[in-house]
């Protein structure tokens, strides 16, 4: 049987399990729970990173054209930005046990985000996409790219380069957040296989929380709980539009919404750690349901691999 080609949208399994993962790392710190599980779920997203890696990297030298298809592509071709994400969660990753290592994967993510987000914009600015094609993928390059850089350096010391790409992506967040708003609510109504997509709707918010976190840490100042709390909000969004947003028969693509999920989950266990009394309120039901949504997806997502349905 011939393999499936990988999409670049399948580095948002790496996403949601290592947000999974730093969750775990805080809730051992935070209720003493065995800080064992955390690692071993780090593990797996860094071997699931290592093997999407090389498949996608054989893949592409391959068969050019393909790739070249998928970078250019008017909603997929946001998503090889998930390449530099996933390599700058990585650095949190491997931080604990080898700075080097760390430091390696923060310039090869820097160095892929820098030049893909560029790439990527500077088509953008050249005009002429069709205003149906806005979607949340948008975000990946400039937004998600620019915080996760932003918390990786600040996990490995450098702060105010951290403060530099965090402002990048927060002002790319606000000006992109409008005309996607705008398409959702004034155009056609996605359609049911782009729906999954809206699940990185509700990241930009908690990652930027998140990065700012690791960039200042135990601080509960209003503007942390503001972005703590807008995030809860198109969470609770999500729960209302669940039989709508899910109308599609499982896929890949529902993993769009595992790294809002854990962000939510590490930003909440880190202001409960720094005192905040709404987050220790809400850390622990947030944490068990984290917990259940993408350990569902992965049992799902190993089922399809076990029935040769996935690659």
């Amino acid at each position: 049987m011939k393999s499936k080609p990988v999409p670049a949208s399948f580095f948002g399994m790496v996403l949601g399990l290592s947000g999974l993962g730093q969750a775990w790392r805080l809730a051992a710190t935070l209720w003493g729970w065995p800080p064992l599980v955390g690692e071993a779920v780090l593990a797996l997203a860094a071997l699931i990173w290592l093997l999407l890696l090389l498949r996608y990297g054989w893949q592409a030298l391959r068969d050019p054209a393909r790739s070249q298809q998928e970078f250019l592509h008017p909603v997929q071709g946001s998503t090889p930005a998930l390449l530099g994400v996933a390599t700058l969660l990585m650095v949190l990753a491997v931080l604990p046990h080898s700075r080097a290592l760390a430091s390696l994967l923060l310039v090869l993510g820097l160095g892929w985000h820098l030049g893909f987000a560029l790439w990527h914009s500077g088509i953008l600015w050249k005009g002429g996409r069709e205003g149906t094609d806005t979607v949340p993928t948008l975000y990946l390059p400039t937004v998600a790219g620019n915080f996760t850089s932003a918390a990786a350096l600040g996990a490995l010391g450098h702060p105010q380069w951290g403060w530099l790409f965090l402002g990048a992506g927060f002002f790319s967040w606000l000006a992109l957040e409008s005309q996607i708003l705008q398409r959702l609510t004034q155009q056609a109504s996605l359609p049911v296989a782009q729906r999954p997509l809206l699940g990185i709707q509700f990241a930009p918010p908690v990652v930027c929380l998140m990065a700012a976190l690791i960039l200042y840490p135990g601080s509960v100042t209003p503007w942390l709980l503001m972005l703590w709390g807008y995030g809860l909000f198109q969470l609770l969004l999500g729960l209302r539009l669940w039989r709508w947003l899910g109308a599609q028969r499982f896929a890949p693509s529902y993993w769009a919404y595992t790294f809002g999920v854990a962000a939510t989950t590490v930003g909440t266990l880190k202001l409960a750690l720094a005192g905040a009394e709404p987050a220790r309120l809400l850390a622990l039901p947030i944490f068990i349901a984290a917990n259940l949504f993408i350990g569902y997806l992965t049992l799902r997502t190993a089922h399809l691999l076990w029935r040769r349905e996935l690659i």
